[in-house]
């Protein structure tokens, strides 16, 4: 017989357990209340028409436009994945869990302005079409719920076919490529004869280890890694390939080799060697499947290895802002039958050795015996290579880390003896001075390179200034290293070149937009100023001209220690001069070397305002002013720049209020600030360290840099290198500071380096525990950037109704918010 006491105690934890429970039932149905929709201007925008988007056929007489489906059910989200080895793969199409595809393709004729719209199956859901070299057919992939389809299509009438018992394998590598032929498709299949997929067992086979030697390894926080033996089989099952030849025109295939797991595959110009990268075991707990072992090696047609450039190791000893040893950036030089074209470090990969030359490149043509030859040495890292489609024209580039440095010299790869000429030298930041990116074209062998006429090469660049982005087409002379100006857009409107339509560029198709007008193509000829007449190639309608009422601009201003910032005020349809609105920063910091290139402007306010996705413009149909794109330059040399993270960002968010609030546009007692990834953390912390803002919206952040100890951003450092600093950025240690409503939006399946889920729930309880006003909505199925149309809508939902009750509407501020931090 139980005491009286214990009886007494005995109900009293009953009713608490009941209590516990009607309360948590409670809290569960006011937190779980379905998808909400925002206001219905809002869905205007949401479920306006996608403009189609243009791939230009090599042959330069036609244009596929590709029309996306923007915001794809929540439904296509939940098919099944596995997340294995930093890839999330859908068992049942064999391809990519998340993925953006077409819904509608139209081949239309430059000369004539002809168009057809292509017949596809019912339900499509297509990928990037991929022309044939000599533009006559293109190639598609077409996803159903059971597996991935190759298409095929014919230039010349715009019909499609469907090539029988193709099921392609999507999980990596590529799943089709055209060979020179123009007739026949390298594909990655599914193996025939593959057995059922490995099945769990209820009962653990093995304990789950990882072990190290001593060996040193700094490694980020990567996702959707490895875990189990189990993920290993799954992984090999599901990456596991089949490599095959097929004939576009009747479907028949010939295999080529045995499967394997492809990292990448690429077919030589001369049809004939296949340059395959196999991924082998032992997989890696630790790293994505972009570090594991792999051979690198050359097959014939018939699967047979003629020559083994690599076996690599699992890189897991790369150090921070370094390389791998061995051959990496390995391809064909497009311009010969068979030449292979790599990259090896001479400094072991290390950045911080001290050596006259950080890489080489080499190159080995077939039969590949002898030893290579070495085409240049790079005094600094090596970045990028380019070749010409004729005369030995060679473009290499390296990287001088600690200055963030550029430089492209020019070479003849036939004379590689011959020391190389410095073109170009300048800031990696310095956006003014970006000469462009050389334009190139496809081979008759489907390869990519410069475009060359005579003595001439062609550039194209954002053209960045001080007004803002105006993009350039130059040509640039090989001989005396001059540039000539043959086409820049308006400083009222903004075009830019999308593809040359004759070797001399007196013929080229633009994109062409302005505050007044949507996107459309247009055929351009050299030397016609940008407000003559030009030939139109689409009409496309506004799909929202409700937003041509929106105005903007660019505003510049320097915050207290004499830095430039700016940002593109955003002004709501209707604005009345001088009245000051309630206010939205949104902002991405950036780190930099110098104050010259911190204060330079990006983007142009001359663009066709689009709203999409959870974009915070969406602030501007409910009566917002909104600062976009507010810079906040982290400013000092690239080893010690974060430690003072905190103080600059809180000086160029002062600067941006007062900047506005000078021009009378924002009331300064209703700001709001947000940011997402490294635009939330930098807003939690100006919640903590300022009285700025009245209210903040943080999606997708990390707050707590101690889970990311081996660097973050552009950080060299690691925590045990840094530990005061990776404690004083972090405002989960500073979370009792945040007086202010904050807002943390998170996607449950968030895939991005280091801004795990936990991330925002730990800051949530941190704020909470604190007696913070906090709101916190995980949404499922979603990665680090959202994409179900139910999710789109839910978080306007959520970051519309917190501003408009914290911001819009904010009562006077408390003596306890208007305390100094």
């Amino acid at each position: 017989m139980k005491s009286v006491s214990s009886a007494i105690s005995s109900s009293i934890t009953h009713r608490a357990a009941v209590l516990i429970l009607i309360a948590a039932m409670a809290t569960s149905a006011f937190s779980q209340q379905g998808y909400k929709k925002p206001p219905q201007d809002v869905l205007d925008i949401l479920t306006a028409a996608v403009t189609p988007t243009a791939s230009v056929s090599p042959a330069r007489d036609a244009i596929l436009l590709s029309t996306g489906l923007r915001y794809p059910p929540i439904a296509d989200l939940a098919q099944p994945m596995l997340r294995l080895a930093g890839l999330r793969i859908n068992p049942n199409t064999n391809g990519p869990h998340r993925y953006q595809y077409a819904v509608a393709l139209t081949l239309k004729r430059i000369g004539d302005g002809s168009e057809i719209k292509i017949a596809l199956p019912p339900g499509a859901k297509i990928g990037p079409p991929q022309w044939s070299a000599n533009g006559k057919h293109f190639a598609f992939t077409n996803t159903t719920n059971s597996g991935i389809e190759l298409w095929v299509g014919d230039s010349a009438n715009g019909n499609v076919r469907k090539l029988k018992a193709i099921a392609l394998n999507d999980t990596e590598g590529s799943p089709f490529q055209w060979m020179p032929d123009n007739k026949t498709l390298l594909v990655q299949l599914v193996p025939a004869k593959r057995n059922p997929a490995p099945a769990a067992s209820g009962v653990p086979r093995e304990p789950n280890s990882q072990e190290s030697t001593g060996r040193v390894g700094p490694v980020r926080t990567f996702q959707d890694l490895l875990k189990t033996p189990h993920d290993e089989d799954l992984f090999e099952y599901y990456a596991t390939s089949q490599l095959a030849l097929v004939d576009s025109s009747n479907g028949k295939l010939a295999e080529v080799g045995q499967p394997a797991i492809f990292q990448s595959e690429d077919v030589a110009p001369d049809g004939q060697h296949i340059l395959v990268a196999r991924i082998r075991r032992p997989f890696s707990y630790l790293y994505p499947t972009f570090a594991f072992p792999r051979d690198v090696e050359v097959w014939d047609l018939k699967g047979k290895v003629a020559h083994k450039l690599a076996s690599l190791p699992l890189a897991d000893q790369v150090p921070i802002d370094g390389v791998v040893t061995g051959p990496r950036s390995y391809r064909w030089r497009p311009t010969e039958p068979a030449t292979l074209v790599w990259v090896e470090a001479l400094d072991g990969g290390d950045p911080k050795k001290k050596v006259p030359h950080r890489d080489r490149a080499l190159m080995l043509k077939a039969p590949f015996a002898g030893p290579p030859t070495e085409l240049t040495r790079t005094e600094h890292r090596f970045s990028g290579a380019a070749f010409g489609e004729k005369d030995g024209l060679l473009t290499v580039t390296d990287f001088e880390r600690d200055r963030r440095w550029l430089r492209t010299f020019v070479m003849n790869a036939d004379k590689p003896g011959e020391a190389p000429k410095l073109v170009w030298s300048r800031s990696a930041q310095d956006r003014y001075g970006d000469p462009g990116t050389p334009v190139t074209r496809v081979l008759p062998n489907g390869k990519r390179a410069i475009l060359q006429n005579g003595d001439w090469i062609y550039l194209t660049s954002t053209g960045a200034t001080p007004e803002g982005d105006r993009p350039f087409l130059d040509r640039f002379n090989l001989q005396t290293q001059k540039s000539e100006r043959l086409f820049r857009s308006d400083a009222i409107q903004y075009e830019t070149v999308v593809a040359l339509l004759n070797d001399d560029a007196s013929k080229f198709i633009t994109r062409h937009e302005s505050t007044t007008a949507a996107p459309n193509y247009y055929l351009r000829t050299s030397g016609s100023a940008a407000g003559n007449p030009i030939v139109p190639l689409t009409n496309f309608p506004d799909p929202t001209p409700q937003l041509r009422g929106i105005k903007k601009q660019l505003v510049t201003y320097k915050r207290a220690d004499g830095v430039q910032c700016s940002f593109t005020l955003y002004l709501p349809p209707g604005y009345k001069e001088g009245t000051r609105l309630p206010t939205v920063v949104w902002a991405y910091p950036l780190e930099f070397t110098d104050p010259g290139t911190a204060g330079q402007v990006t983007g142009s306010t001359q663009r066709s305002t689009q709203i999409v996705g959870s974009s915070h413009l969406f602030f501007l149909l409910q009566g917002y002013a909104v600062l976009d794109n507010t810079t906040m330059p982290v400013v000092g040399d690239p080893e010690t720049v974060n430690n003072t993270y905190v103080e600059q960002i809180v000086m160029s968010a002062k600067a941006a209020i007062d900047k506005a609030a000078e021009m009378g546009v924002t009331d300064p007692e209703r700001v709001g600030v947000g940011g997402h990834s490294y635009g939330a953390f930098m807003t939690a912390n100006l919640l903590a360290h300022s009285d700025l803002f009245r209210a903040g919206i943080a999606r997708s952040g990390a707050y707590n840099r101690t889970l990311t100890p081996f660097g973050f951003q552009s950080e060299r450092r690691t925590l045990w290198e840094a530990p005061d600093m990776y404690i004083k950025v972090s405002p989960f240690m500073v979370a009792h500071k945040i007086n202010e409503p904050i807002l943390f939006i998170h996607g449950e399946a968030d895939d991005n380096t280091g801004t795990f889920p936990i991330q925002s729930e730990r800051m949530y309880q941190a704020v909470r525990g604190h007696g913070g006003t906090v709101r916190l909505v995980t949404l499922p199925l979603e990665a680090h950037g959202y994409a179900g149309r139910e999710t789109i809508e839910h978080v306007l939902y959520e970051m519309i109704g917190w501003f408009d009750k914290y911001v819009k509407n904010a009562p006077p501020r408390s003596k306890q918010q208007t305390a100094t931090k």
